[in-house]
């Protein structure tokens, strides 16, 4: 478990940098993105201008084209095209330059397009991108523009991101990176780029290249992994002891008598008096204090010791007998847990006649709680229920709400009470989701003519409101907690006195 967990949590740091780490790459990627189309976008602009002067002279357009590339950015000069010669330039002025010599990859045709060349005429050394913006009008027209490339306001943005080692600007296979001052070609670079993105509208893809994975990232992802390996199978380890411990204690806190039972009052909801109560178990470890039910009943299913826990509670309660007596009214309801895998045991019947038969005759009306920690097995449950109701016992659902099975348990089964959980008292008097299901409860409950039982009754106002809706019968703290035999006589003394809500 603990390399298990390692793994997960090493491998779940690892994605969570990586994530991270690739958020960072979009923004990036993104920025500069919009940072070189916007460069792009303004030259495009500034051409389209000038487009009138491709039906002037030489000598008309030459000072407009000359201040146009001298305050354009990044402008290197400005031709004027017609039927694919530039005749007119910026940096020249009156010249003749068949454009398909000097970009032999440029498409005039295409009203914008983009190409990168590894020099100009006038500068054979110094790599350039150029530009071409038809005449919106004729299309054998056009303003060729060629550009200062200068990478490093690029750099500037890469800086942000350690891992990120280079940028390349990438059109019609050939590039333009840090790398390398020279026009390289996209085989060449055999580099993968961590990211790339088309500029709108212009063959020109940006791309950034950088280490997937940073050294920094996986040694924090397998330092976490390994110290989250080591608590989470330390902890496993102990679970596992205090488990196997637990399943022995169980047997010998049954032996040496830690276990012991407590009551609960049930009342009835329309004339407030004691009508019942629900048996509940209790563990005081000799070292541990007192131990949750929901923790040694969960240990008890593991070992399967539910069976001999249940024994041991109805031995509790004949222990109990003659307080039980003092308080409950005749033919008093006393309720008890049964757990399906108890019920489904081979000895049950047996263990149910011999609690009956230990009782006074006469005395109280079992009523038998049945949980839904695991599903009943329809096939054994249904004579196994028809038994019971023909021994005079009755039957109820507890918790009914919180487990899988309980629809299917009215469904298919025959039952008496029906125990609405705690979980649906808390939340009347507030505008939650369970308040229109808890009415939903009741009224289903009317249909099939069920008593019903709230349990965790804690306000006035809940009870009230329970007894309002025609709830049968109120169990909670408002009551009164779980107490011993001894203590709920003289509760009852008490309670005897009169409550009123």
């Amino acid at each position: 478990m603990g390399t298990l967990f390692a793994l997960l949590f090493g491998g779940g740091t690892a994605y969570y940098l990586f994530q991270k780490r690739a958020d960072n790459w979009d923004t990036l990627n993104n920025d500069i993105n919009s940072y070189v189309d916007n460069l792009f976008q303004t030259i495009l602009r500034t051409s389209t201008n000038l487009q009138p002067l491709t039906f002037s002279t030489c000598a008309q357009a030459s000072r407009t084209l000359t201040s146009s590339a001298a305050f354009g950015l990044n402008i290197r000069a400005l031709a004027l095209v017609t039927n694919g010669i530039a005749w007119c330039s910026s940096a020249n002025g009156e010249i003749k330059v068949n454009l398909a010599k000097v970009a032999p990859g440029m498409d005039l045709s295409q009203k914008v397009n983009a190409d990168i060349l590894p020099g100009t005429p006038m500068m054979p050394n110094r790599p350039t991108i150029v530009l071409w913006n038809r005449h919106p009008d004729d299309p054998t027209r056009g303003i060729f523009i060629s550009l200062n490339v200068n990478l490093n306001p690029y750099l500037l943005y890469t800086s942000r991101q350690r891992d990120v080692y280079g940028i390349a600007i990438a059109i019609h296979g050939k590039i333009l990176s840090t790398f390398s001052p020279r026009v390289m070609s996209a085989r060449a670079l055999d580099l993968p780029p961590i990211r790339r993105s088309q500029l709108h509208g212009l063959p020109v893809e940006i791309r950034l290249y950088g280490t997937p994975w940073s050294r920094e990232d996986i040694q924090l992802a397998i330092l976490f992994g390994l110290f989250g390996g080591v608590i989470f199978g330390l902890l496993t380890t102990w679970s596992l002891n205090s488990r196997s411990r637990t399943g022995l204690d169980i047997q010998t806190g049954i032996r040496r008598e830690q276990f012991f039972a407590v009551y609960q009052p049930v009342i009835n909801a329309r004339d407030q008096k004691m009508a019942g109560l629900e048996v509940l178990m209790r563990w005081k470890h000799p070292v541990n204090g007192l131990i949750s039910p929901d923790v040694f009943i969960s240990y008890a299913e593991d070992q399967q010791l539910v069976a001999s826990l249940t024994r041991h509670l109805f031995s509790l309660v004949i222990n109990d007998i003659e307080a039980l007596q003092s308080v409950l009214p005749p033919s008093g309801k006393l309720g008890i847990n049964l757990a399906p895998s108890h019920l489904h045991s081979p000895d049950f019947k047996q263990d149910i006649l011999n609690f009956a038969r230990a009782l006074p005759p006469h005395s109280f009306n079992i009523v038998f709680e049945i949980t839904e920690r695991t599903m009943l097995n329809e096939a054994q449950a249904l004579p196994l229920f028809e038994w019971l109701h023909e021994q005079g016992f009755e039957i109820a659902i507890d918790d009914f709400g919180t487990g899988h099975s309980a629809l299917i348990y009215l469904q298919r089964f025959k039952m008496d009470y029906l125990k609405i959980d705690r979980g649906f008292i808390s939340a009347i008097g507030t505008d939650t989701v369970t308040t229109p299901v808890l009415d939903a409860v009741l009224i289903l409950a009317r249909r099939l003519n069920m008593n019903t039982v709230a349990e965790g009754v804690e306000t006035a106002q809940q009870a009230q409101w329970l007894i309002d809706q025609g709830v049968n019968y109120l169990q909670g703290y408002y009551y009164s907690r779980p107490l011993t035999a001894e203590a709920l006589v003289e509760w009852s003394r008490q309670y005897a006195k009169g409550v009123t809500l």
